[in-house]
């Protein structure tokens, strides 16, 4: 039998597992791994370091948790592109919802990007399998719409290396961007929005 006590230890280590891991995302995503330190996560999440260490074994192991359950949500965009729907709206419908998840997530992005040029040590295997794979499999949905006639004759992987280029920019690089727009937020992403969709529509129509 669980008591009262033990779910309020439960309820209380999962309260600080997610705000260490909240924590970590800020510290993480602003100094990368390896300019990050366990002392300053601890402080972020106000927590001890010792602490923390009850939850988390290491630096790396708190990286490798938040990585691993950013890549499943960063997949979800791409694995909802249907074969049966039309071509250039799922491709359209994917270009808005990465865009989005760059203004909603730009931590997760800057975090994924940070690994990537670190040499990506802690997720390859994940990129070498579950990614490559569902690459892979969108890879020739696309081709196949393209041997149709439905869509202009592309590289499908390069298209789609493309699409994370042109909306993780606006995360990844959201300083440079607000700079030079010299506007808002929401207003930068709304004019991203209109224009990617323009650019991809025009790219992809055969003509």
């Amino acid at each position: 039998m669980i008591t009262l006590k033990q779910q309020r230890n439960t309820r209380i280590q999962k309260k600080n597992s997610q705000a260490i891991l909240d924590a970590a995302l800020e510290v993480f995503s602003r100094n990368g791994f390896r300019g990050s330190t366990l002392d300053q996560i601890a402080a972020e999440a106000g927590l001890s370091k010792p602490n923390l260490l009850y939850y988390f074994p290491s630096k790396e192991a708190i990286h490798v948790t938040l990585l691993s359950g950013m890549l499943e949500k960063w997949l979800d965009p791409l694995k909802s592109m249907n074969p049966q729907g039309d071509p250039i709206e799922e491709i359209l419908g994917y270009v808005a919802e990465k865009l989005e998840m760059s203004r909603t997530q730009p931590r997760e992005s800057r975090l994924f990007a940070n690994e990537v040029l670190q040499g990506a040590p802690r997720i390859m295997d994940a990129i070498q399998g579950e990614l490559r794979t569902l690459v892979d499999e969108k890879a020739a949905i696309i081709q196949a719409w393209m041997d149709e006639g439905k869509l202009t004759p592309l590289d499908p992987r390069h298209l789609l290396f493309s699409i994370w280029a042109t909306t993780q920019h606006y995360a990844d690089f959201d300083v440079q961007v607000c700079a030079i727009l010299d506007s808002s937020e929401e207003e930068h992403f709304v004019s991203a929005h209109a224009f990617l969709r323009d650019f991809y529509s025009k790219a992809l129509s055969p003509s």
